[in-house]
């Protein structure tokens, strides 16, 4: 078999698990649930895919892994995932799995298959949000991934929109994820919708009061949009997660918001579009930098 990498997004529902080859052929795919809550059930899980998808490489294959939190020095595992992934904090996966594998942030995973082979290829500055329960992020600058100091850079989720809001999980006031995630829904609504896919329904049915909510949510993505672009100046921002789903509801307010408070110096504006790679994306983009980095390109390839 041509050679190919595997890849494995952990997530908190599902696991993902990709064989790809160099050109992001999706050779074979396994899903399976994650029974968070009990490590041992994911782990055996994840052994035993990983195992089943290098027989199918010829056992030739590198492996990443994509999951929540931050990776340690050497991105042998997640060092820091505080509440959540029982197990998962410094599990040494070279150990579990008997071969060679590194680990890298569920989102950078997702960008890095963005920008190998999709809204974002063949861009050199770019920045990913994920829009869902909560809001991820990654940065990749001059076409390489920047994780910064403690491997911490790209939790744009956590950015400050308004410094007199509820504290997040890293204590951080008012955050972009507070204003947008589908985890606060109901906070923001005042009880009255549970999903951002509920608001959107009634939005679309004329109710003004989700309106509101709605337009309020999308203004404040708007301001962390800008402030990105006022920070980094990327080419391009890639918006993935199920909230996506939204479709124009999303990005064409968006983009008159966003054209409001941009900051186009010389004409200049940031492109805003929708991610390509699917749910799939963090599972591509661990394959990609399990083969780049375990042959020490550092992914100078994207």
């Amino acid at each position: 078999m041509e050679a190919a990498e595997i890849g494995v997004d952990l997530g908190a529902t599902r696991i993902k698990a990709v064989l790809v080859d160099k050109t992001g052929t999706v050779l074979h795919q396994q899903y399976t649930s994650t029974h968070d809550g009990d490590s041992r059930i994911w782990k055996n899980a994840i052994a035993t895919i990983v195992a089943d998808l290098r027989k199918k490489s010829g056992n030739q294959a590198r492996v990443g892994i994509a999951a929540p939190g931050l990776p340690n020095a050497d991105h042998s595992a997640i060092a820091v995932m505080p509440g959540r992934m029982e197990g998962l904090e410094n599990l040494i996966w070279k150990d579990l799995l008997g071969i060679e594998t590194v680990v890298l942030n569920d989102a950078v995973a997702a960008m890095i298959a963005e920008a190998k082979f999709g809204a974002a290829k063949d861009r050199k500055h770019v920045v990913m949000l994920t829009l869902g329960t909560g809001v991820g992020g990654a940065i990749m600058i001059d076409g390489k991934p920047y994780l910064g100091a403690f491997n911490k850079a790209g939790h744009i989720g956590h950015m400050v929109i308004n410094d007199q809001g509820d504290a997040g999980v890293t204590g951080t006031p008012g955050s972009l994820e507070d204003s947008i995630g589908n985890a606060t829904v109901s906070k923001r609504s005042q009880g009255r919708f549970s999903s951002t896919h509920g608001l959107l329904k009634a939005v679309r049915n004329g109710d003004g009061f989700a309106n509101e909510v709605w337009t309020t949510s999308l203004r404040k993505l708007a301001v962390g949009i800008v402030s990105i672009t006022n920070i980094l100046s990327p080419e391009v921002i890639v918006l993935g997660g199920g909230i996506t789903e939204a479709g124009k509801d999303l990005f064409e307010p968006l983009e008159r918001l966003v054209a409001e408070y941009e900051w186009r110096a010389g004409g200049n504006r940031v492109e805003i579009v929708k991610a390509q790679q699917g749910d799939l994306a963090g599972a591509i983009g661990a394959a990609c930098y399990a083969g780049d980095v375990i042959k020490g390109l550092e992914l100078s390839a994207i």
